[in-house]
């Protein structure tokens, strides 16, 4: 497929500044492949379609404050850094993006916070907005991650254009989330709420968790018009022997198994044995999954609606059939669904 199929109008009103005021009760669009019917719910409705014994997968990242803002030293420039990964936990050495890069160079000194207690030194440059930033800082390595956490803000997308607001520091985390070293949250996610999660729980429904710390290259726009050639970014993901045990009965019982959000979508199909079961894994994944693609885990999928032309897209359109989503998201922009990390939610099954 090419990447003017996943073209489509968007009106800009239907990108969610804000989530639905109660995480369960966001819009739900519910896509059966097999009947392809299309029917309008709420998200705590989920419920009405899982029974004992069916399992939802979930991925336990947990999003770090990535989002600072520094100082440049001489000009006093106001400079964004954008946290991607820690490279080195002794030397405190960070891969960031700049922004605006081009007054950046190597050699120049970024002071944070009001008293300039932390300073960051560029070492490297790694891509037109990428640099590799070595951290000084007098305390201990846990006080230099706490003094992070302190500067830092929650990394919403660009495409909010609102401030963030503290509110944001709760409502942009999932409520299992576990394992800090995500920039982005896995949305999808982001709808469940403690009650949902207790009702699923009396009805017999199992949980089961992965990890993948989601990387700003999800929302990297594809430039090449054969998607063959599109690379993606790797994405740091385990998946534990018990999870597999977990998966790999529920899908030897013919139970529902469910991808809560592409993340868990792509950690489960990066790691599948030669008899389709799920493979224990601790590594990195850059899968790009995009139609045709004959999926081995999971037979069921929750995820959020997601913007022209992007890899989430893709890969949902690989599992609803390219035809069957573009009609779901025609009627989604009729019905006026919000679209991106704050909107509302599908579930394909």
């Amino acid at each position: 497929m090419k990447l003017s199929h996943f073209k489509f109008e968007l009106p800009l009103d239907l990108l969610a500044e804000y989530p639905a005021e109660h995480r369960d009760e966001a819009r739900l669009m519910v896509l059966n492949r097999k009947k392809q019917t299309i029917e309008h719910r709420l998200f705590k409705d989920l419920i009405d379609y899982f029974d004992e014994g069916d399992l939802m997968v979930l991925n336990n990242t947990k999003v770090f404050p990535a989002r600072m803002y520094g100082e440049k030293e001489k000009t006093g420039a106001r400079i964004e850094v954008f946290l991607l990964r820690e490279l080195n936990a002794e030397s405190r050495l960070w891969d960031v993006l700049v922004d605006p890069a081009r007054k950046i160079r190597i050699g120049n000194k970024l002071f944070f916070g009001e008293d300039e207690s932390l300073v960051a030194e560029v070492i490297d440059n790694t891509t037109s907005r990428g640099r590799t930033l070595r951290f000084l800082y007098d305390g201990s390595y846990e006080e230099f991650r706490k003094k992070l956490e302190e500067l830092g803000e929650t990394p919403l997308p660009k495409y909010i254009k609102r401030e963030v607001e503290p509110e944001d520091e709760e409502r942009y985390q999932t409520i299992y989330a576990k394992h800090e070293g995500a920039v982005a949250a896995p949305t999808a996610g982001l709808h469940f709420s403690k009650h949902l999660m207790k009702r699923l729980e009396i009805k017999g429904v199992d949980f089961a968790e992965v990890t993948l710390h989601v990387g700003l290259g999800t929302f990297s726009p594809v430039e090449v018009e054969d998607l063959s050639k599109h690379k993606m970014d790797s994405e740091q993901t385990i998946i534990t022997p018990k999870t597999a045990d977990i998966v790999n009965e529920a899908i030897d019982r013919k139970k529902r198994v469910c991808a809560v959000g592409t993340t868990v979508m792509r950690a489960m199909e990066s790691s599948v044995s030669s008899d389709r079961h799920l493979n224990p894994y601790s590594g990195w994944t850059n899968k790009f999954i995009f139609p045709p693609y004959d999926f081995s885990i999971a037979n069921c999928m929750i995820t959020n609606f997601h913007t022209p032309k992007s890899t989430l897209m893709m890969m949902v359109a690989a599992f609803a059939g390219y035809d069957f989503l573009m009609e779901a998201y025609k009627e989604a922009v009729k019905e006026k669904y919000k679209f991106y990390s704050y909107g509302d939610a599908m579930l394909i099954i």
